[in-house]
């Protein structure tokens, strides 16, 4: 592999998000006597944007309620916490950020997530000199697992796919970049996730194994 950009996914890879996120799906549902189990979250909706996430959810568990209804409510409580502060980091996160900069990579950030949460973590944690792109939900028509948004990054960089390297956290989220004829790493704490990676090149528990494979096994070739 001779990479000259990597792009991180946001929610679950850098900013420690997902928490929060189940939290807040586990408050819009309660109201309609769904009890979310962090398994079901985690396996189908992690990863996938809010107007997915409420059509599946309404499909799945039969409410009589219309998606965009859900997708409102978890919007408003989503804004609220973001009003207040940015997600926390993943262990590791700035570090691998700043790691790949220096080597003189593109950075980017691809997330099936709308762009206002990703704007805050680079704002409030010192993200904004080393991303040179972000993709988010809201500027593709198909967002995570198509790869239009990994597509999209590659050619914001200027990038060929494979001369792009993603790191995801999620299933869904690896297969889009996948998708995109880029090479990805499954980085999670989750054993199961972990073992439902296909076609990765490697997976481990935390971006700091990431980063070192990367380091001692990718051939990476400055962008300067």
């Amino acid at each position: 592999m001779n990479i000259k950009a990597i792009l991180f996914d946001h929610d679950g890879t850098i900013a420690d998000s997902e928490q929060a996120h189940f939290e807040m799906w586990r408050e819009v549902l309660h109201k309609y006597n769904v009890d979310l189990s962090h398994e079901e979250y985690k396996s189908q909706y992690a990863g996938i944007p809010t107007t997915e996430n409420a059509k599946t959810i309404v499909e799945n568990h039969s409410l009589d309620v219309e998606p965009i209804t859900l997708v409102l409510a978890k919007t408003e409580i989503t804004n609220a916490y973001l009003a207040k502060q940015a997600f926390p980091l993943m262990s590791g996160a700035l570090e691998s950020v700043r790691y790949f900069y220096e080597q003189g990579l593109q950075v980017g950030i691809v997330t099936g997530a709308g762009r206002e949460g990703v704007n805050i973590t680079l704002k409030n944690h010192g993200f904004e000199k080393y991303v040179s792109v972000v993709v988010s939900g809201d500027d593709v028509e198909h967002s995570k697992p198509a790869p239009d948004c990994y597509l999209l990054a590659a050619d914001k960089l200027g990038r060929q796919p494979s001369e792009c390297l993603a790191i995801e956290d999620t299933y869904n989220g690896s297969l889009a970049a996948i998708r995109a004829n880029m090479k990805c790493i499954g980085v999670s704490s989750s054993h199961s996730v972990r073992d439902a990676f296909s076609k990765t090149v490697y997976e481990c528990s935390d971006l700091g194994k990431a980063t070192k494979w990367i380091a001692e096994n990718v051939q990476l070739q400055s962008s300067r």
